[in-house]
């Protein structure tokens, strides 16, 4: 990301495409997996940001990373159709993560003033 800014790279690009290729190569949207779900929960702010997602997020979270466990496992994939695009593949959990990080930031300078 620093690298296509600096080298003011657009999207429509070689560098855009060579990172559609990346993406699609990485094999995580034949088992049903968003980005998101790659961010590892270890990362300061994401465990708390994964505890103010709705339940019902959080809870898909995990079945689509238990299902991509078990095929894992197999060593099988979704069919097609069930393949995730960068059409449907949702930011559900970085501008939450995004948040946390700003209010530690600002509980930090907070703190450092007083």
């Amino acid at each position: 990301m620093a690298l296509r800014q600096t080298l003011k790279l657009s999207d429509s690009g070689l560098m855009g495409a060579l990172g559609r290729w990346a993406r699609n190569a990485a094999g995580h949207r034949k088992l049903g997996l968003y980005s998101e779900d790659l961010i590892m929960e270890e990362l300061p702010g994401v465990e708390e940001a994964l505890t103010r997602l709705p339940e019902e997020v959080l809870a898909e979270r995990y079945f689509r990373l238990r299902r991509a466990f078990q095929l894992s496992i197999t060593k099988d994939v979704l069919p097609k159709e069930h393949w995730v695009t960068e059409d449907n593949d949702v930011k559900y959990l970085s501008p939450m993560v995004d948040t946390v990080l700003k209010e530690l930031k600002d509980k930090e300078e907070f703190d450092f003033k007083i």
